[in-house]
């Protein structure tokens, strides 16, 4: 009886934490995450091309977003910044700290991977009278990313792991629903591993596709040799 009720009240709430699992902890990781891209392109860009002034901003950005707990983040814009009039909603609130946070970790990863590609290429671009940016982002850039994918792909699959600190910002994401769901019930136990498996499983999908994007980029590598 008491094995049939446990049974029951995971296909219950299955579908429960699975929702806005779908509709709020996953658009919150690709909108994040694409904002951390962009930033990250431009912050590594700013430090590989070695410009003064911008590449000390973009180092002191990286700092102080690698060197201080995301949840900290998450609270000082949320909580902290409606003291000076800032009001921001829960969800709003954690796309700007997700994207600022990662894109300070993929900014080194792609500063690293810009750094492996030969110097000779972005002179070989010169020499064919492309521009700077022309061969940096025709040239180097696609290289570099090449390089960088295995490593990114990694720290979108953090990512989606992370969200469920947005719980505490009161974000309506799975993790949040599987604490109100454990509060009516009282199964702790049963619920934080159903919710703990939909993680595992958003996070096995996103290995398999990871590994796809590699073998894709290793055969298009192949190719080009």
């Amino acid at each position: 009886m008491f094995s049939s009720r446990l049974w029951q009240l995971f296909l219950d709430s299955f579908p429960k934490i699975l929702l806005p699992g779908l509709t709020a902890t996953i658009p919150l990781t690709i909108i994040s995450f694409s904002l951390a891209l962009v930033i990250a392109v431009v912050a590594a860009l700013v430090q590989f091309a070695n410009i003064q002034g911008l590449k000390q901003i973009a180092r002191f950005y990286i700092w102080i977003f690698r060197g201080t707990p995301l949840l900290v983040q998450l609270f000082v814009v949320f909580f902290g910044l409606s003291r000076v009039g800032i009001v921001l909603d829960p969800f709003p609130a954690a796309v700007i700290v997700f994207s600022l946070n990662e894109g300070a970790y993929c900014a080194e990863t792609i500063r690293a991977a810009l750094e492996s590609v030969p110097k000779g290429q972005l002179e070989a671009g010169l020499c064919a009278g492309l521009s700077y940016l022309q061969t940096i982002f025709r040239i180097v850039l696609p290289q570099a990313m090449r390089t960088a994918f295995p490593p990114l792909s990694n720290s979108l699959i953090s990512m989606v792991k992370d969200t469920s600190l947005a719980a505490n910002i009161t974000v309506t994401e799975m993790f949040m629903v599987t604490q109100r769901i454990v509060a009516r019930t009282y199964e702790p136990l049963l619920l934080y591993l159903e919710v703990g498996l939909i993680y595992l499983i958003f996070s096995t999908v996103l290995t398999k596709l990871q590994a796809v994007g590699e073998k894709k980029l290793g055969s298009y590598g192949q190719k080009g040799v």
